[in-house]
């Protein structure tokens, strides 16, 4: 519970509260000695900081314990999610071609579990590690898979953030009418389901594409309100982005 707790205030924005959270899961998890119940803490260990964008290099230490330990005790689930958390990992390091073999290779595994919990997750940092690879043709496709699974599973936590991908991968197409849109679509949808870390975010790539295209006060008056929700958590690298961008701005 404390992982999900973690997870959720990274979700909601309370970045300090979710590490806390996490390192008070961490040390439970490890006092425990109970393998399965690490593994899971790792999991949430590694999402909640994937998503909070803390460094990569951080998270594949995460990966890597889930790994060693998932495949010494035989758990075929924690060993899949292991594969493709160290694959993200390979990626956002540096070598997306390694990163996506490895990310690929674990959905395979996840796929032989008959698991369908967490794929449109999955696909979504796999259409990421194509857009770090340069190939948003590929990337567009795996997320359109994703979008779809989720409408029909009802899985749409990370929803908005995958809009904000979406628009990424559109930008490296040179479709920025498409992804304009898109990036409006995922602050909407992130204010409705009350997700302030993905408003944030999907804001501030919004009012960056903005300011490019010479409307700084639309940019200005559009990020201002969001970032100046946020409280504490200043050493993240999202609002450390957004307030780069607002001192620009001004």
């Amino acid at each position: 519970m404390l992982g999900l707790h973690a997870l959720a205030l990274v979700c909601c924005g309370y970045l300090d509260r979710a590490r806390s959270s996490r390192d008070t899961m961490l040390a439970e998890a490890r006092r425990l000695s109970h393998a399965h119940t690490l593994c899971q803490a790792l999991w949430a260990a590694w999402t909640a900081g994937m998503f909070a964008r803390a460094e990569p290099a951080e998270l594949l230490q995460y990966a890597d314990e889930a790994l060693a330990l998932a495949t010494e005790r035989g758990f075929a689930f924690w060993r899949a999610w292991a594969q493709m958390a160290r694959g993200w990992c390979l990626a956002a390091l540096g070598d997306p071609d390694e990163g996506i073999s490895v990310l690929t290779a674990g959905l395979a595994s996840l796929d032989a579990t008959g698991c369908i919990l967490g794929r449109p997750t999955v696909l979504m940092l796999l259409a990421g590690a194509y857009r770090l690879a340069g190939q948003p043709g590929v990337g567009l496709s795996h997320l359109a898979e994703a979008r779809r699974l989720a409408e029909s599973t009802q899985e749409r936590w990370v929803a908005a953030e995958m809009l904000r991908l979406q628009a990424d991968l559109l930008i490296q197409t040179g479709n920025h009418a498409a992804a304009e849109s898109s990036f409006r679509d995922a602050v909407a949808l992130a204010r409705r389901q009350g997700g302030k870390l993905w408003e944030l975010r999907a804001a501030t790539s919004l009012a960056r594409l903005s300011a490019e295209q010479g409307r700084h006060a639309e940019a200005r008056n559009l990020l201002e309100p969001i970032h100046g929700w946020f409280t504490g958590g200043f050493d993240a690298a999202d609002i450390a982005d957004a307030r780069t961008l607002l001192a620009e701005l001004r």
